[in-house]
């Protein structure tokens, strides 16, 4: 009757593909594969788990400590995102992983910070521009299309439309970014920084719609309607106290307003603070470094391993404090 028990084996497990295979291949691809298997025959899924089981690399027991220790770090990843396989595999090999920058930061020397805080802070500008730019991507392909193929009337004005449309966006958009604190903070993640980049091109169009709107009225005799102002907030944690103004910085920031449209001086003012929020934040990391150094410096000369740089350090810090009092 061997050929009446093969029958009824082919109609139980007719509806698993992997009934042929091997055990021990099969238990690799259920344990390998991201995408879980489950099969109708139960004993031989019993068997082939047993079998994964006594050939696994990694015990049965740190499994389940993996497992509980994930449960309660549940924010943490398992695995880096610099692994291929985001699923969990392989995590014990990625524990004592360390990326690239957090090996170099901890190899850098105090110069070499301290030069990274205040290069950040000169390509802050550029950036700003870049995002700018790539926010005022449809008006500088309407001018350049005035400038490859213009019409006659275009051709009169030198696409002076399409140009002063430019200006505003990117002025604009510039203002924006710095007022919702754009590359503000050091450390700070893309993902905000994207947040605060959309965000900005939200209010632009914003600012666009309503002065159609606007117009549109002025044009059919209705009422003017009248929009809140537009004061931009940052969009960051600021960890640097709100800096306070000097008579000259006043002075400096009321002459910058009187040049700018009065519906975009409230923009501009926050644009204007955002830069000093800028400031204090490369000013309180740099400080912060300077502390770390002294520290460091005086740990060194408590066990007696002063070097020659920490002695002509000491006593520029000395001369300081002596001219401070």
């Amino acid at each position: 009757m061997g050929w009446w028990d093969s029958l009824w084996a082919s109609n139980a497990s007719a509806d698993d593909p992997l009934r042929k295979l091997d055990p021990k291949l099969r238990a690799f691809l259920e344990k390998e594969s991201p995408v879980k298997y489950n099969s109708s025959n139960a004993p031989q899924t019993q068997a082939s788990q047993k079998t994964a089981d006594s050939t696994s690399p990694i015990p049965k027991a740190e499994a389940e400590g993996g497992s509980e220790s994930g449960s309660e770090s549940s924010s943490k990843p398992a695995v880096p995102r610099e692994s291929q396989f985001q699923d969990g595999r392989y995590a014990h090999l990625w524990k004592s992983y360390k990326p690239l920058g957090e090996i170099e930061a901890e190899t850098k020397s105090d110069h070499e910070k301290l030069m990274d805080v205040l290069e950040g802070y000169k390509e802050r500008k550029a950036e700003i521009g870049r995002a700018a730019l790539e926010n005022c991507a449809l008006e500088q392909v309407d001018w350049r299309i005035c400038m490859s193929n213009p019409s006659w009337s275009e051709r009169m004005t030198l696409c002076r439309d399409q140009v002063k449309k430019f200006e505003k966006c990117y002025m604009t958009q510039t203002r924006l970014l710095k007022a919702l604190g754009y590359l503000s903070t050091i450390g700070q993640s893309p993902e905000i920084e994207e947040d605060i980049q959309m965000h900005a091109d939200a209010l632009y169009h914003r600012l666009l719609k309503q002065e159609i709107e606007i117009e549109t009225a002025k044009k059919e005799g209705r009422t003017v309607p009248k929009f809140a102002p537009l004061v931009p907030k940052p969009m960051v944690n600021i960890t640097a106290p709100e800096p306070e103004l000097t008579p000259e910085q006043q002075e400096t920031m009321k002459a910058k307003l009187e040049k700018v449209a009065e519906e975009d001086r409230m923009a501009e003012e926050e644009a204007i603070k955002g830069e000093l929020r800028a400031k204090a934040e490369v000013l309180s990391k740099v400080q912060g470094l300077w502390k770390q150094q002294e520290l460091e410096r005086q740990i060194r000369k408590q066990k007696g391993e002063e070097t020659m740089w920490d002695k002509v350090a000491g006593t520029f810090s000395n001369s300081n404090d002596q001219e401070k009092k």
